[in-house]
């Protein structure tokens, strides 16, 4: 049973985009065991976080952990957040993620939530993380994504789609820089896809003055900027599912929504079973 839309570990929100989690501050009197859990609590577990998903989809890696204490399924402590709730969720999510058998691993970055949703269309059919960086990002959250990339063990592809102006270009820059230097053993492969000086000119694309004033604008070296607005919505859509195509094998994914369709059966099929034996 596989609950969809689940964000990779320190992940967030709109989607698979990254928000900072919205924090809870619970009492509660769970101590923290070493033991190992039986197979039925592990079970109880993984009902809960269907359950949480399925009551609000999706969510966050530590919006589920937070939830999961509400509950009382577990400790809130970092050890429950690492060991407990990330391993089950990355359990259950490999079930039907392309990318666990393919030899390499990808995630598309945005710089502005707003257009977080545009992008989802196409990386959530393809079961792609969209992370959402507004701005320069947090080391911490930096540092986290660095780690998940790191933990996959295969060549990473990082696309990030921003602004062509001096902050959204410099913003990319210490995005590649932090996560080559917090996961060093990783193979890391990063592009910006858009917005390209090539794209301005190609399609047209409005422009706007660089502010003067930004400390970036000497080295950015150009009169003009344009915003990732610019580019028409099925013009991004189309960038966003040409680099995932560059790395998918299209035989594997038709074999995974036929087994996902499945999956989604079996699931409704219990959840029926499951709510009538609680009446």
């Amino acid at each position: 049973m596989t609950p969809p839309e689940i964000a990779e570990p320190g992940r967030a929100g709109n989607g698979h985009g990254v928000h900072s989690p919205a924090e809870f501050y619970v009492a509660s009197d769970i101590k923290s065991k070493r033991h190992r859990r039986t197979k039925a609590r592990i079970t109880g577990i993984k009902k809960s976080i269907i359950e949480i998903l399925e009551a609000d989809n999706p969510q966050t890696v530590r919006q589920v952990y937070y939830a999961l204490t509400v509950k009382g399924k577990i400790a809130k402590t970092e050890t429950e957040y690492q060991r407990t709730v990330v391993r089950l969720l990355t359990s259950m999510r490999d079930r039907r993620n392309l990318w666990t058998s393919m030899p390499v691993y990808l995630e598309v970055w945005v710089e502005k939530d707003a257009l977080a949703g545009v992008l989802l269309e196409e990386s959530k059919v393809y079961d792609v993380p969209l992370m959402v960086a507004k701005g320069y990002s947090s080391i911490t959250f930096l540092h986290t994504a660095a780690m998940a990339i790191q933990g996959k063990g295969k060549p990473a592809y990082v696309y990030h789609f921003g602004d062509l102006d001096p902050s959204g270009r410099d913003a990319a820059r210490v995005i590649e820089v932090k996560l080559r230097r917090y996961a060093p053993g990783a193979e890391i492969h990063f592009e910006c896809p858009a917005v390209t000086r090539e794209q301005v000119e190609q399609w047209n694309l409005p422009t706007r003055p660089t502010k003067q004033t930004d400390t970036r604008a000497k080295k950015f070296g150009s009169a003009t900027s344009v915003e990732l607005d610019a580019i028409p919505a099925r013009k991004l859509r189309e960038l966003v599912r040409d680099v995932i195509n560059r790395h998918v094998d299209q035989q594997k994914l038709e074999f995974l929504r036929t087994a996902e369709k499945s999956e989604r059966e079996l699931l409704t099929a219990w959840a029926a079973t499951y709510r009538g034996s609680m009446r």
